[in-house]
């Protein structure tokens, strides 16, 4: 049996799109117009998705839902569009996070996934504890952005599932 990849659930707005930093000292990027917004895009952040592409299933997870695939795969420099949750019509429980009830729904309760976001609220975490499949938040600040360390840190979980899902198989890869 092949090991699928895990999913990687990507936020735009504080995580591709920065906002909150310095104006005087922005960090590297420029500005995009989006519908006639301009949204500041990270420099760096077109290369961390094509390094990640290899070992995830990259997935949109952001309010901006299929505006992402309209401007983002060129403004990066991307191979293609994602596949994009359906965020807009979902009525999550009061209790929990806007995007949760999406991503169970797109996911599954056990499929590996890691989800970056800079809103992840004591609802995510709480969730992602109890979500029976593994489970990574990677938590940004918006001023900054996916950065180098987090794409080590990802990196670093899916070799982790990799290691234990041959181990489970006794060995051989899974």
């Amino acid at each position: 049996m092949v090991l699928n990849r895990p999913l990687l659930l990507i936020d735009v707005d504080g995580v591709i799109s920065l906002f909150g930093f310095d104006p005087a000292q922005p960090p590297p990027g420029r500005f995009e117009v989006v519908d006639g917004i301009a949204h500041f895009l990270s420099a760096a952040t077109g290369e961390h998705l094509r390094r990640l592409s290899g070992d995830f299933e990259l997935a949109w997870c952001t309010g901006w839902e299929e505006k992402a695939n309209e401007h983002l795969p060129r403004a990066l420099g991307l191979p293609g569009a994602f596949p994009c949750l359906s965020l807009a019509s979902e009525l999550a429980e009061p209790s929990a996070h806007w995007k949760l009830a999406a991503i169970d729904r797109h996911a599954g309760p056990s499929r590996p996934l890691a989800w970056v976001d800079d809103a992840h609220d004591e609802r995510c975490h709480a969730w992602a504890v109890a979500r029976p499949g593994p489970t990574l938040l990677v938590s940004t600040d918006p001023a900054v952005g996916l950065t180098e360390a987090h794409v080590h840190r990802l990196l670093r979980w899916v070799s982790e599932l990799r290691r234990s899902s041959t181990r489970a198989a006794g060995g051989r890869p899974r």
